[in-house]
């Protein structure tokens, strides 16, 4: 990984360390408090690889519409443990849970 890719990295993860219990933010929320509003999907590549850096809230972040990651059949659970409210089609109730990047 190239030193950018290390920092952009670590920039991703320490925002999403700071997303709270019980509330979600966005792949392309993240980008944008990041710094780097086109690059959602570069978020998910590094939130993928999380463990590698060590333990941070990746199941906190889902896509804009509130769904949870196909490929994490955990993630829901995680978060109903912690009071994520979901909607009756199965995704994160944005309005009640999104968090408004406070830092």
């Amino acid at each position: 990984m190239t030193k950018l890719n290390e920092e952009f990295a670590f920039l991703v993860l320490a925002i999403v360390a700071e997303i709270p219990r019980g509330k979600v933010a966005t792949y392309g929320q993240i980008a944008e408090l990041a710094g780097y509003p086109r690059n959602s999907r570069l978020v998910g590549k590094v939130l993928r690889r999380g463990e590698y850096y060590g333990r941070y809230p990746c199941q906190r972040v889902v896509n804009a519409q509130g769904s949870c990651a196909k490929n994490w059949p955990q993630q829901p659970a995680l978060l109903q443990a912690e009071g994520v409210v979901f909607r009756e089609n199965g995704s994160v109730d944005l309005r009640q849970c999104r968090w408004n990047g406070d830092r």
